[in-house]
């Protein structure tokens, strides 16, 4: 039995697992926390790793890969040094960069900037993109700018700290992730350095001289790494999103619908998404193919919020929820809680509707939180069969999936079957199975086995949907 380790570096923590290479059984694992907030040092990741990593045994394992958070900021000075805190993708002081991206190639124009940037890159710029904080940078903190040599991702970063070299040309990052800066084109596997020079608003000889991190091959070994005393071969690493399509084996049809501290749908896809609305992001997978994604920034963080207003824990908003109607006799709660990403309206905040002295009740708010939620990724859906993707079923996946509220109301709400996989690390896995397959020198990762259960449909009631989308705030 070959060994290796899969790293999720997530927004909230960071998790290790070893893994079975042959079937992808875990066989141990390790969690550790991540600071709260939107701007975090990147120390704390490495800290977290390594705490994480002291809980499993990595003296034999044979390879190791990272999967990362999507999007965040890490620029580096010529020394290798972190100049400031990490923006995260959830940090949305960005947003005036992002419509000034847009505008600035559209000639003041946003829906040709939006084209403009479609047939660039795949995907319009949010304020969750890396291109987007650089330029909050460069308006922002000249000083700091003016010192970047390098820009790095979260896995980036922690999979260059697994190297140990120190060394700038060293970084190392894959499709995936690269796929999500907005200064690089998955489809002809380029940096835009004229993207990243209007970005900084630099010059492009000097975004030439700025480091960005290699685009490794998928299944490739990087490098050798070192952790807790052990070695190791390292793979390329990918974005979370990617992480856990790979982890789950998605193929062609299938639809991650995943709640975590974000919504996220996404689904592997063999030809690139353009589309110049914005709604749905051209990225790419960690296989060589294609993952057109759309996400929200509000996900089980309202179901949190939810029940400290109610003053029970997450058992008990589940069973308040489903103690309530269909439909929530009216009520209806918009979730845009931290400004929303799909729409792109960074400034919005969430809103009931249809108060009344007989909706307004504690079963009813509990209900209609978990519809909102539902119904804004039965929106982002929908923009990804709008863009041309094929769905067959939705696969429910992340913490908030666990919820019974969440598993009633689902497969009542979206228009396809809905199964759940097996409660699993499926970032973690992912970066495991990229592990395994770059440690194998195969041309395809290795099969490893999903287990789903199928969600009763119950009875549909489309309404839910309906009524949702007449008070959301865009059509």
């Amino acid at each position: 039995m070959v060994k290796v380790a899969g790293i999720d570096s997530s927004t909230q923590s960071c998790k290790v697992v070893v893994v079975d290479g042959d079937t992808g059984e875990i066989l141990a694992s390790g969690r550790a926390s991540h600071p709260d907030g939107s701007e975090v040092a990147p120390a704390a990741w490495w800290d977290a790793l390594q705490q994480a990593a002291s809980q499993v045994d990595l003296s034999d394992v044979a390879a190791v890969a990272v999967a990362g958070q999507q999007h965040g900021m890490v620029c580096l000075d010529a020394d290798g040094e972190v100049i400031r805190d990490a923006l995260l993708w959830n940090d949305t002081r960005s947003a005036q960069a992002a419509v000034d991206l847009v505008n600035d190639f559209g000639d003041g124009d946003a829906e040709a900037g939006g084209r403009w940037w479609a047939d660039a890159v795949g995907s319009v710029p949010v304020a969750s993109y890396t291109v987007t904080k650089l330029r909050w940078l460069a308006d922002n903190e000249t000083d700091n700018a003016a010192k970047v040599a390098a820009v790095a991702l979260p896995h980036d970063w922690l999979t260059w700290k697994l190297l140990g070299t120190g060394h700038l040309e060293d970084l190392v990052t894959d499709r995936s992730d690269a796929s999500g800066t907005g200064y690089f084109d998955p489809v002809s596997n380029q940096y835009r350095r004229d993207i990243l020079a209007a970005a900084l608003r630099i010059d492009e000889a000097a975004a030439e001289k700025i480091v960005l991190p290699r685009v490794a091959e998928p299944g490739e070994v990087v490098g050798k790494g070192t952790l807790g005393g052990a070695s190791f071969d390292v793979g390329a690493g990918m974005g979370d999103n990617a992480g856990s399509a790979l982890g789950m084996g998605l193929k062609a049809g299938d639809m991650v619908v995943s709640i975590g501290t974000s919504g996220v749908v996404c689904g592997v896809s063999e030809t690139p998404s353009r589309d110049a609305s914005g709604l749905v992001s051209g990225f790419a997978d960690a296989t060589g193919r294609f993952l057109p994604l759309a996400c929200t920034l509000n996900g089980a963080r309202v179901l949190d919020a939810t029940a400290r207003t109610l003053g029970v824990d997450h058992n008990e908003l589940s069973d308040l929820a489903l103690a309530a109607d269909s439909g929530s006799d009216g009520l209806v709660f918009v979730p845009y809680m931290e400004g929303e990403r799909t729409p792109n309206l960074p400034d919005a905040t969430g809103s009931l509707h249809g108060l009344t002295l007989t909706s307004m009740t504690r079963e009813n708010l509990a209900r209609s939180a978990v519809e909102g939620i539902v119904c804004s990724l039965v929106d982002a859906l929908d923009c990804l069969v709008d863009s041309g993707a094929q769905v067959e079923r939705v696969l429910l996946t992340g913490g908030a999936a666990a919820s019974s509220a969440v598993q009633s109301v689902a497969p009542r709400l979206f228009p396809v079957p809905v199964a759940m996989p097996a409660a699993g690390e499926y970032v973690a896995l992912g970066s495991a199975r990229q592990a395994a397959w770059a440690h194998s020198g195969e041309a395809e990762p290795p099969t490893w086995k999903l287990e789903v259960t199928d969600l009763p449909k119950g009875e549909p009631d489309p309404s839910v949907v309906e009524r949702y989308r007449s008070v959301r705030p865009w059509s």
